[in-house]
Protein backbone atom coordinates (compact mmCIF):
# COMPACT_ATOMS: atom_id res chain seq x y z
CA UNK A 1 0.00 0.00 0.00
CA UNK A 2 1.35 3.51 -1.00
CA UNK A 3 0.73 4.71 2.76
CA UNK A 4 1.94 8.18 1.78
CA UNK A 5 -1.04 8.38 -1.44
CA UNK A 6 -3.61 7.43 0.67
CA UNK A 7 -2.92 10.11 3.53
CA UNK A 8 -2.59 12.64 0.84
CA UNK A 9 -6.02 11.80 -0.79
CA UNK A 10 -7.28 11.87 2.37
CA UNK A 11 -5.97 15.35 2.79
CA UNK A 12 -7.05 16.58 -0.43
CA UNK A 13 -10.98 15.59 0.04
CA UNK A 14 -11.08 17.49 3.26
CA UNK A 15 -9.23 20.52 1.18
CA UNK A 16 -12.04 20.13 -1.60
CA UNK A 17 -14.61 20.38 1.37
CA UNK A 18 -13.39 23.76 2.27
CA UNK A 19 -12.79 21.37 5.62
CA UNK A 20 -8.85 21.99 6.16
CA UNK A 21 -7.66 23.59 8.78
CA UNK A 22 -4.81 26.24 8.27
CA UNK A 23 -3.22 27.91 11.42
CA UNK A 24 -2.38 31.75 11.63
CA UNK A 25 0.52 32.29 13.78
CA UNK A 26 -0.11 34.84 16.01
CA UNK A 27 2.15 36.81 18.84
CA UNK A 28 0.33 38.71 22.28
CA UNK A 29 2.38 41.41 23.16
CA UNK A 30 2.23 42.02 26.46
CA UNK A 31 -0.63 44.54 27.88
CA UNK A 32 -1.72 44.88 24.27
CA UNK A 33 -4.86 42.08 24.62
CA UNK A 34 -7.17 42.03 22.37
CA UNK A 35 -4.43 43.47 19.78
CA UNK A 36 -1.82 40.81 18.52
CA UNK A 37 0.72 40.24 15.79
CA UNK A 38 0.14 38.23 12.71
CA UNK A 39 2.85 36.77 11.39
CA UNK A 40 1.48 36.95 7.55
CA UNK A 41 2.95 36.11 3.77
CA UNK A 42 3.80 40.02 3.84
CA UNK A 43 5.11 40.47 7.45
CA UNK A 44 4.08 40.79 10.98
CA UNK A 45 0.46 43.04 11.59
CA UNK A 46 -1.26 44.62 14.16
CA UNK A 47 -4.74 42.66 13.91
CA UNK A 48 -7.31 42.29 16.81
CA UNK A 49 -8.51 38.75 17.63
CA UNK A 50 -12.32 38.20 18.08
CA UNK A 51 -12.22 34.26 18.98
CA UNK A 52 -9.81 33.84 21.99
CA UNK A 53 -10.85 31.50 24.33
CA UNK A 54 -8.59 34.10 26.78
CA UNK A 55 -12.40 35.56 27.51
CA UNK A 56 -11.54 38.13 30.03
CA UNK A 57 -7.53 38.66 28.92
CA UNK A 58 -6.29 36.60 32.23
CA UNK A 59 -3.45 35.56 30.15
CA UNK A 60 -2.07 39.16 30.66
CA UNK A 61 -3.01 40.12 33.84
CA UNK A 62 -0.02 41.37 35.90
CA UNK A 63 -0.91 39.44 39.18
CA UNK A 64 -1.26 36.43 36.88
CA UNK A 65 2.46 37.24 35.18
CA UNK A 66 4.32 37.68 38.66
CA UNK A 67 2.92 34.61 40.23
CA UNK A 68 4.13 32.85 37.50
CA UNK A 69 7.86 35.03 37.89
CA UNK A 70 8.11 34.08 41.45
CA UNK A 71 6.80 30.58 41.10
CA UNK A 72 9.78 29.89 38.16
CA UNK A 73 12.32 31.61 40.16
CA UNK A 74 11.76 29.84 43.69
CA UNK A 75 11.82 26.08 42.06
CA UNK A 76 11.78 23.98 39.21
CA UNK A 77 9.72 25.00 36.41
CA UNK A 78 8.78 21.46 35.20
CA UNK A 79 6.68 18.57 37.38
CA UNK A 80 9.39 16.13 37.70
CA UNK A 81 6.88 13.46 37.01
CA UNK A 82 2.98 12.39 36.86
CA UNK A 83 1.55 12.97 40.56
CA UNK A 84 2.04 9.85 41.98
CA UNK A 85 5.97 9.94 41.21
CA UNK A 86 7.58 12.86 42.21
CA UNK A 87 5.03 15.14 40.33
CA UNK A 88 3.03 16.73 43.05
CA UNK A 89 4.19 19.93 43.99
CA UNK A 90 3.11 22.48 46.77
CA UNK A 91 1.16 24.63 44.08
CA UNK A 92 -0.81 21.52 42.80
CA UNK A 93 -2.24 20.82 46.63
CA UNK A 94 -2.82 25.13 46.67
CA UNK A 95 -4.39 25.43 43.45
CA UNK A 96 -6.76 22.17 43.78
CA UNK A 97 -8.27 23.75 47.63
CA UNK A 98 -9.02 26.68 45.66
CA UNK A 99 -10.50 25.02 42.79
CA UNK A 100 -12.62 23.60 45.66
CA UNK A 101 -13.26 26.73 47.12
CA UNK A 102 -14.66 28.38 43.37
CA UNK A 103 -17.47 25.62 43.48
CA UNK A 104 -18.22 25.33 47.12
CA UNK A 105 -16.90 21.40 46.86
CA UNK A 106 -14.98 19.30 49.20
CA UNK A 107 -12.30 17.91 46.96
CA UNK A 108 -10.91 18.89 43.46
CA UNK A 109 -8.32 17.18 41.02
CA UNK A 110 -6.08 18.82 38.46
CA UNK A 111 -5.57 17.40 34.97
CA UNK A 112 -3.53 18.76 32.17
CA UNK A 113 -6.14 19.37 30.10
CA UNK A 114 -10.17 19.59 29.83
CA UNK A 115 -10.25 17.53 27.66
CA UNK A 116 -8.23 14.98 29.65
CA UNK A 117 -10.76 15.81 32.43
CA UNK A 118 -13.92 14.70 30.60
CA UNK A 119 -12.19 11.79 29.07
CA UNK A 120 -10.74 10.65 32.31
CA UNK A 121 -13.75 11.77 34.90
CA UNK A 122 -16.46 10.13 32.36
CA UNK A 123 -14.46 6.41 31.81
CA UNK A 124 -13.60 6.20 35.55
CA UNK A 125 -17.22 7.01 36.58
CA UNK A 126 -19.19 4.95 33.46
CA UNK A 127 -16.75 1.61 34.05
CA UNK A 128 -17.40 1.81 38.22
CA UNK A 129 -20.73 1.93 38.06
CA UNK A 130 -22.64 -1.04 37.50
CA UNK A 131 -24.81 -1.05 34.70
CA UNK A 132 -24.21 2.66 34.21
CA UNK A 133 -26.44 4.57 31.55
CA UNK A 134 -25.20 8.24 30.82
CA UNK A 135 -27.64 10.06 29.26
CA UNK A 136 -25.33 12.63 27.27
CA UNK A 137 -26.96 16.26 25.89
CA UNK A 138 -26.74 15.81 21.90
CA UNK A 139 -24.67 18.83 21.72
CA UNK A 140 -21.69 17.91 23.88
CA UNK A 141 -18.17 18.34 23.73
CA UNK A 142 -15.80 15.69 21.81
CA UNK A 143 -14.66 15.13 25.36
CA UNK A 144 -17.16 13.78 26.87
CA UNK A 145 -18.46 11.70 23.98
CA UNK A 146 -14.99 9.99 23.73
CA UNK A 147 -14.94 9.50 27.56
CA UNK A 148 -18.36 7.88 28.26
CA UNK A 149 -17.40 5.65 24.67
CA UNK A 150 -14.19 4.76 26.59
CA UNK A 151 -16.64 4.02 29.68
CA UNK A 152 -18.33 1.21 27.90
CA UNK A 153 -20.99 2.03 29.98
CA UNK A 154 -24.57 2.36 27.95
CA UNK A 155 -25.01 5.80 26.46
CA UNK A 156 -28.47 7.79 25.88
CA UNK A 157 -28.11 10.88 23.38
CA UNK A 158 -30.94 13.59 24.60
CA UNK A 159 -32.19 16.38 22.21
CA UNK A 160 -29.71 19.58 22.64
CA UNK A 161 -31.31 21.45 25.67
CA UNK A 162 -34.86 19.21 26.37
CA UNK A 163 -35.75 18.44 29.15
CA UNK A 164 -38.93 16.31 28.25
CA UNK A 165 -36.87 14.23 26.00
CA UNK A 166 -34.65 13.87 28.88
CA UNK A 167 -37.24 13.12 31.20
CA UNK A 168 -38.93 10.58 29.15
CA UNK A 169 -35.75 8.23 28.85
CA UNK A 170 -34.94 8.69 32.59
CA UNK A 171 -38.94 7.65 32.70
CA UNK A 172 -38.18 4.22 30.75
CA UNK A 173 -34.79 3.37 32.98
CA UNK A 174 -35.21 1.40 36.40
CA UNK A 175 -35.17 3.89 39.39
CA UNK A 176 -31.90 1.71 40.80
CA UNK A 177 -30.48 1.76 37.52
CA UNK A 178 -26.89 3.34 37.92
CA UNK A 179 -27.50 7.03 35.87
CA UNK A 180 -25.37 9.89 35.22
CA UNK A 181 -26.79 12.98 33.13
CA UNK A 182 -23.74 14.75 31.63
CA UNK A 183 -24.35 18.27 30.07
CA UNK A 184 -22.89 21.83 29.84
CA UNK A 185 -23.70 24.67 31.02
CA UNK A 186 -22.72 27.34 28.35
CA UNK A 187 -22.11 25.40 24.86
CA UNK A 188 -19.80 26.44 22.80
CA UNK A 189 -20.57 26.64 19.24
CA UNK A 190 -24.05 27.89 19.50
CA UNK A 191 -23.93 30.27 22.82
CA UNK A 192 -26.92 28.49 24.42
CA UNK A 193 -27.21 27.64 28.19
CA UNK A 194 -28.46 24.82 29.64
CA UNK A 195 -31.77 23.92 31.74
CA UNK A 196 -29.57 23.92 35.06
CA UNK A 197 -32.14 23.58 37.29
CA UNK A 198 -34.90 21.17 35.48
CA UNK A 199 -32.26 18.90 35.25
CA UNK A 200 -31.22 18.44 38.44
CA UNK A 201 -34.86 17.84 39.56
CA UNK A 202 -35.01 15.59 36.88
CA UNK A 203 -31.75 13.72 38.73
CA UNK A 204 -33.87 13.76 42.48
CA UNK A 205 -36.73 12.40 41.09
CA UNK A 206 -34.90 9.92 38.98
CA UNK A 207 -31.94 8.51 41.01
CA UNK A 208 -28.97 10.42 39.05
CA UNK A 209 -25.79 12.24 39.41
CA UNK A 210 -25.41 15.09 37.63
CA UNK A 211 -22.37 15.78 35.62
CA UNK A 212 -21.62 19.28 34.40
CA UNK A 213 -19.23 21.04 32.42
CA UNK A 214 -18.33 24.41 33.00
CA UNK A 215 -15.32 25.11 30.89
CA UNK A 216 -17.38 28.14 29.17
CA UNK A 217 -18.58 29.20 32.43
CA UNK A 218 -15.59 29.49 34.83
CA UNK A 219 -14.94 33.43 35.61
CA UNK A 220 -17.56 34.54 33.63
CA UNK A 221 -20.46 33.75 35.86
CA UNK A 222 -21.42 33.82 39.10
CA UNK A 223 -20.79 35.86 42.41
CA UNK A 224 -16.87 34.32 42.47
CA UNK A 225 -16.68 32.93 38.83
CA UNK A 226 -17.72 29.58 39.95
CA UNK A 227 -19.99 29.30 36.83
CA UNK A 228 -23.57 29.31 35.82
CA UNK A 229 -24.44 26.78 38.10
CA UNK A 230 -23.23 29.15 40.63
CA UNK A 231 -24.89 32.47 39.59
CA UNK A 232 -28.21 30.17 39.85
CA UNK A 233 -27.75 30.51 43.33
CA UNK A 234 -26.37 28.26 46.21
CA UNK A 235 -29.03 25.67 46.05
CA UNK A 236 -28.67 24.84 42.25
CA UNK A 237 -25.05 24.76 42.81
CA UNK A 238 -25.48 22.20 45.56
CA UNK A 239 -27.38 20.33 43.24
CA UNK A 240 -24.79 19.53 40.90
CA UNK A 241 -22.27 16.16 42.16
CA UNK A 242 -19.30 16.97 40.07
CA UNK A 243 -18.20 20.06 37.86
CA UNK A 244 -15.56 20.04 35.16
CA UNK A 245 -14.11 23.08 34.57
CA UNK A 246 -10.93 24.29 32.88
CA UNK A 247 -7.84 26.92 33.40
CA UNK A 248 -7.32 27.45 29.55
CA UNK A 249 -10.36 29.73 29.08
CA UNK A 250 -11.42 32.70 31.39
CA UNK A 251 -7.92 31.99 33.72
CA UNK A 252 -6.01 32.50 30.87
CA UNK A 253 -3.46 29.32 31.45
CA UNK A 254 -3.75 25.87 30.93
CA UNK A 255 -5.34 22.55 32.40
CA UNK A 256 -8.65 20.78 33.39
CA UNK A 257 -10.22 20.10 36.67
CA UNK A 258 -12.90 18.29 38.61
CA UNK A 259 -14.50 19.25 41.79
CA UNK A 260 -17.05 16.73 43.47
CA UNK A 261 -17.34 14.90 47.35
CA UNK A 262 -14.21 14.05 48.51
CA UNK A 263 -14.98 10.31 47.54
CA UNK A 264 -15.72 10.97 44.16
CA UNK A 265 -12.64 12.86 43.30
CA UNK A 266 -10.78 9.67 44.97
CA UNK A 267 -11.80 7.49 43.00
CA UNK A 268 -11.27 9.44 39.43
CA UNK A 269 -7.67 10.05 41.15
CA UNK A 270 -7.26 6.41 41.97
CA UNK A 271 -8.62 4.53 38.44
CA UNK A 272 -8.28 7.37 35.79
CA UNK A 273 -5.43 6.13 33.92
CA UNK A 274 -5.67 9.78 32.11
CA UNK A 275 -4.49 10.95 35.44
CA UNK A 276 -2.32 7.96 36.76
CA UNK A 277 -0.37 7.82 33.39
CA UNK A 278 0.42 11.45 32.31
CA UNK A 279 2.97 14.41 33.83
CA UNK A 280 1.56 16.60 35.99
CA UNK A 281 1.04 20.18 35.09
CA UNK A 282 4.08 22.39 35.40
CA UNK A 283 4.22 24.11 39.22
CA UNK A 284 4.38 27.74 37.05
CA UNK A 285 1.47 27.07 35.27
CA UNK A 286 -0.39 26.03 38.91
CA UNK A 287 1.20 29.12 40.38
CA UNK A 288 -0.74 31.51 37.18
CA UNK A 289 -3.91 29.40 37.85
CA UNK A 290 -4.37 29.87 41.19
CA UNK A 291 -3.48 33.48 41.10
CA UNK A 292 -5.55 34.32 38.23
CA UNK A 293 -8.66 32.07 40.34
CA UNK A 294 -7.87 33.74 43.28
CA UNK A 295 -8.23 37.09 41.64
CA UNK A 296 -11.74 36.39 39.49
CA UNK A 297 -12.71 34.98 42.77
CA UNK A 298 -12.93 38.63 44.63
CA UNK A 299 -13.23 40.74 41.47
CA UNK A 300 -16.37 41.55 39.53
CA UNK A 301 -14.56 44.06 37.49
CA UNK A 302 -13.47 41.75 34.66
CA UNK A 303 -17.06 40.41 34.49
CA UNK A 304 -19.31 43.38 34.57
CA UNK A 305 -17.18 44.97 31.70
CA UNK A 306 -17.41 41.76 29.29
CA UNK A 307 -21.29 41.62 29.84
CA UNK A 308 -21.33 45.30 29.01
CA UNK A 309 -19.34 44.69 25.60
CA UNK A 310 -21.33 41.28 24.84
CA UNK A 311 -24.66 43.21 24.81
CA UNK A 312 -23.23 46.12 23.10
CA UNK A 313 -21.45 43.94 20.42
CA UNK A 314 -24.96 41.79 19.87
CA UNK A 315 -26.65 45.33 19.98
CA UNK A 316 -24.68 46.42 17.41
CA UNK A 317 -24.92 42.92 14.66
CA UNK A 318 -28.47 43.27 14.96
CA UNK A 319 -28.65 46.88 14.17
CA UNK A 320 -26.55 45.82 11.19
CA UNK A 321 -28.47 42.64 10.12
CA UNK A 322 -25.39 40.83 10.95
CA UNK A 323 -27.41 37.13 12.06
CA UNK A 324 -26.02 36.44 15.30
CA UNK A 325 -27.53 33.11 16.12
CA UNK A 326 -30.57 33.73 18.53
CA UNK A 327 -29.37 30.49 21.02
CA UNK A 328 -26.95 32.32 22.55
CA UNK A 329 -27.73 33.61 25.75
CA UNK A 330 -23.79 33.94 26.94
CA UNK A 331 -20.74 35.33 25.65
CA UNK A 332 -20.36 33.39 22.46
CA UNK A 333 -22.06 34.74 19.61
CA UNK A 334 -22.11 32.60 16.67
CA UNK A 335 -22.29 34.05 12.84
CA UNK A 336 -23.77 31.39 10.57
CA UNK A 337 -22.13 31.37 7.52
CA UNK A 338 -24.03 27.61 6.20
CA UNK A 339 -20.82 26.69 3.78
CA UNK A 340 -17.80 26.05 4.70
CA UNK A 341 -15.79 27.05 1.86
CA UNK A 342 -17.45 30.26 2.31
CA UNK A 343 -16.51 30.58 5.79
CA UNK A 344 -13.34 29.84 5.27
CA UNK A 345 -13.18 32.87 2.37
CA UNK A 346 -15.19 35.73 5.20
CA UNK A 347 -13.15 34.90 7.70
CA UNK A 348 -9.68 35.23 4.99
CA UNK A 349 -10.71 38.56 3.57
CA UNK A 350 -11.63 39.74 7.31
CA UNK A 351 -8.02 39.11 8.23
CA UNK A 352 -6.47 40.11 5.69
CA UNK A 353 -8.38 43.36 4.43
CA UNK A 354 -9.86 44.63 7.65
CA UNK A 355 -7.46 43.21 10.42
CA UNK A 356 -9.71 41.03 12.15
CA UNK A 357 -8.78 37.90 13.02
CA UNK A 358 -11.66 35.13 13.60
CA UNK A 359 -11.33 31.22 12.33
CA UNK A 360 -14.13 29.26 10.60
CA UNK A 361 -15.75 26.60 12.29
CA UNK A 362 -16.82 23.25 10.38
CA UNK A 363 -17.46 19.63 10.36
CA UNK A 364 -16.67 17.83 12.58
CA UNK A 365 -17.17 20.49 15.35
CA UNK A 366 -20.21 21.54 13.59
CA UNK A 367 -22.90 19.48 11.19
CA UNK A 368 -22.39 19.91 7.70
CA UNK A 369 -24.38 22.97 6.44
CA UNK A 370 -24.22 25.19 9.87
CA UNK A 371 -20.86 26.55 8.72
CA UNK A 372 -19.77 29.69 11.52
CA UNK A 373 -17.24 31.63 12.83
CA UNK A 374 -17.62 32.29 16.84
CA UNK A 375 -17.33 35.76 18.41
CA UNK A 376 -16.17 36.06 22.04
CA UNK A 377 -15.69 39.60 22.94
CA UNK A 378 -14.29 40.13 25.99
CA UNK A 379 -14.06 43.19 29.07
CA UNK A 380 -10.96 44.86 26.78
CA UNK A 381 -12.83 45.23 23.49
CA UNK A 382 -14.13 48.51 23.64
CA UNK A 383 -15.99 50.51 21.63
CA UNK A 384 -13.83 51.77 18.72
CA UNK A 385 -13.01 48.15 18.70
CA UNK A 386 -16.31 46.67 18.51
CA UNK A 387 -17.71 49.54 16.01
CA UNK A 388 -14.67 48.10 13.78
CA UNK A 389 -15.45 44.77 13.54
CA UNK A 390 -19.28 45.50 12.45
CA UNK A 391 -18.19 47.78 9.35
CA UNK A 392 -15.64 45.13 8.50
CA UNK A 393 -18.62 42.14 8.81
CA UNK A 394 -20.92 44.81 7.07
CA UNK A 395 -18.88 44.97 3.90
CA UNK A 396 -17.47 41.52 4.22
CA UNK A 397 -21.47 40.45 4.07
CA UNK A 398 -21.99 42.70 0.98
CA UNK A 399 -18.95 41.30 -0.72
CA UNK A 400 -20.16 38.01 -0.50
CA UNK A 401 -23.86 38.56 -1.01
CA UNK A 402 -24.82 36.42 2.45
CA UNK A 403 -28.07 37.09 3.57
CA UNK A 404 -29.02 39.77 6.56
CA UNK A 405 -31.89 39.45 9.41
CA UNK A 406 -33.48 42.17 10.32
CA UNK A 407 -35.53 42.40 13.24
CA UNK A 408 -36.21 44.61 16.28
CA UNK A 409 -32.42 46.19 17.54
CA UNK A 410 -32.47 45.23 21.36
CA UNK A 411 -31.67 48.36 23.85
CA UNK A 412 -29.28 47.23 26.76
CA UNK A 413 -27.50 50.74 28.85
CA UNK A 414 -24.55 49.10 31.10
CA UNK A 415 -22.35 51.21 32.66
CA UNK A 416 -18.90 51.60 31.43
CA UNK A 417 -15.82 51.93 33.71
CA UNK A 418 -12.51 52.94 32.24
CA UNK A 419 -10.60 50.61 29.84
CA UNK A 420 -9.01 47.18 32.41
CA UNK A 421 -5.52 47.78 30.57
CA UNK A 422 -3.99 50.19 27.86
CA UNK A 423 -5.20 49.27 24.49
CA UNK A 424 -2.94 51.72 22.50
CA UNK A 425 -1.23 50.99 18.97
CA UNK A 426 2.04 49.00 19.06
CA UNK A 427 4.50 48.47 16.62
CA UNK A 428 4.96 45.21 15.29
CA UNK A 429 8.12 43.78 15.09
CA UNK A 430 9.82 40.42 14.61
CA UNK A 431 9.92 38.11 17.19
CA UNK A 432 11.80 37.91 20.01
CA UNK A 433 12.77 34.09 19.32
CA UNK A 434 13.35 34.44 16.08
CA UNK A 435 17.29 34.68 16.06
CA UNK A 436 17.56 32.41 18.77
CA UNK A 437 15.99 29.66 16.51
CA UNK A 438 17.97 30.71 13.27
CA UNK A 439 20.77 30.40 15.72
CA UNK A 440 19.61 26.71 16.38
CA UNK A 441 18.82 25.35 13.23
Amino acid sequence: MNYQAFFGQRLDALKREGNYRTFVELERPAGQFPRVIWHSPNGPRDVVTWCSNDYLGMGHHRVVKEAMVQAAEAGATGAGGTRNIGGTNYWHIKLEKTLAALHRKPAALTFTSGYTANFTALAVLGSLLPNCVILSDASNHNSMIEGIRRSGAVKQIFAHNDVRDLEARLAALPKEQAKIIAFESVYSMCGSMAPIREIIALAKQYGALTYLDEVHAVGMYGEQGGGVAQMLGAEVEAGIDLIQGTMGKAFGLVGGYIAASDELVDCVRSFGHGFIFSTSLPPVIAAGAHASITHLMQSNTERAAQRRNVAELKQALAAAGIPAMATSQSHIVPIVVGDAIKAKRVTDRLLDAHGVYVQPINYPTVPRGTERIRLTPGPHHMPNLIAELVRALDAVWTEFDLPRVLAPVPVVKLPRNEPLMPLGKFTPKASPWTGALAAST
